[in-house]
């Protein structure tokens, strides 16, 4: 098995991004308002408000991504974790969220927070084995999350 790099955003892999958003947002749940605004805009919304977008290359394939939106000085969301169902399972999705947290903490976070739906296991799973908690649902920006994460730094 190849190597896999996580590598920053550019502008190149901006259709990239979509795809796997999209895919993933229609698998699971369904895509919603502030998803379109997110995938149409990243360098608007997420990159130039101090976040970040990366992405999981495999053998020069771009198939995982996942991002960090600044949400104010000591916390990012978590969002748009997605790996294409035919690479899920290589620990991918792992990968991603290692390289969201360590840049959460190089930029002083004190906590990196995510909204998700119960009926996404396996993603509930992964949080948790990096000790993302529940907490009460409030600021929900998505129509489908049932279930708001945090994670202290």
């Amino acid at each position: 098995m190849g190597e896999v790099k996580i590598v920053e955003y550019e502008e190149k892999y901006h259709s990239d991004f979509k795809r796997l958003s999209y895919e993933w947002l229609e698998e699971y749940v369904s895509v919603e308002p502030e998803d379109e605004i997110i995938l149409n805009n990243p360098k608007e919304v997420i990159l130039d408000n101090g976040g970040f977008i990366f992405f999981a290359k495999f053998n020069e394939e771009i198939v995982g991504t996942v991002s960090l939106i600044r949400v104010d000085e000591y916390t990012f969301e978590l969002a748009k974790l997605a790996v294409t169902k035919k690479y899920q399972g290589l620990k991918i999705g792992k990968k991603l969220m290692e390289k969201c947290l360590y840049v959460a903490k190089q930029k002083n976070a004190q906590k990196v927070i995510l909204y998700t739906s119960h009926i996404l296991t396996s993603a509930i799973e992964l949080y948790k084995r990096f000790d993302f908690k529940e907490v009460p649902l409030i600021n929900n920006k998505y129509i489908e999350s049932d279930l708001k994460m945090e994670l202290k730094l």
